[in-house]
């Protein structure tokens, strides 16, 4: 795709503009770091395009002060870009360490999943961050046939990016964008935890 042209152009009768204004699914899966960040990337273009952002966390820590989340919610108060609604799902679990029961945290993946829904039937936002979202739909906490259903019909301009590892299968067919990151190296196969200004 050089120079951002695609390389044929389908015949489904759209037009030029029509393509390129179309609502996108994307997906950031794989083992690699940068899933989440490459996604709140996209969100400040989107907040730059003055769009709504919804972002959905659902497996990190609510308790977690993550550096996305602070300039998102500061820049989304500004007035001069679009606004940011934060959404923590749970109450401080995460895929690494997961306080509580498990039936609970299958509860707040559901209630934030019945959260997006209403939120993409009323188009509450433009660009939508459903992070870590894969993992719910792994271990079963969520109904894969929903949610594709209910992304494939959802109304109006809304894009939705996905991250988290072990993307199914069903989603990635589903994708318009997806993006596997490959882990080479990281620093925690020598040991070493995650460090300020990197991690969060």
């Amino acid at each position: 795709m050089p120079q951002g042209k695609p390389d044929s152009v389908p015949d489904d009768g759209l037009t030029t503009r029509q393509r390129r204004t179309r609502p996108l699914l994307m997906v950031h899966t794989g083992p690699g770091k940068g899933k989440s960040t490459a996604a709140f990337g996209m969100a400040l273009r989107a907040w730059n395009q003055g769009w709504p952002i919804g972002v959905f966390q659902f497996v990190k820590s609510a308790k977690w002060r993550i550096g996305e989340e602070r300039a998102l919610t500061v820049l989304g108060e500004t007035g001069e870009g679009g606004t940011v609604t934060w959404h923590k799902m749970g109450e401080g679990w995460s895929w690494i360490q997961r306080p509580g029961t498990e039936e609970d945290h299958a509860a707040d993946a559901r209630e934030g999943w019945e959260q997006i829904k209403r939120d993409l039937a009323a188009e509450t936002y433009r660009f939508y961050v459903l992070d870590e979202f894969t993992y719910p739909l792994k271990w079963g906490w969520l109904d894969l046939d929903d949610v594709l259903d209910t992304l494939a019909a959802r109304p109006g301009s809304q894009h939705v990016v996905i991250t988290g590892r072990d993307a199914p299968k069903g989603l990635i067919e589903a994708a318009d964008l997806v993006t596997e990151m490959g882990k080479v190296r990281h620093p925690m196969d020598a040991g070493q935890k995650g460090q300020k200004g990197i991690e969060w």
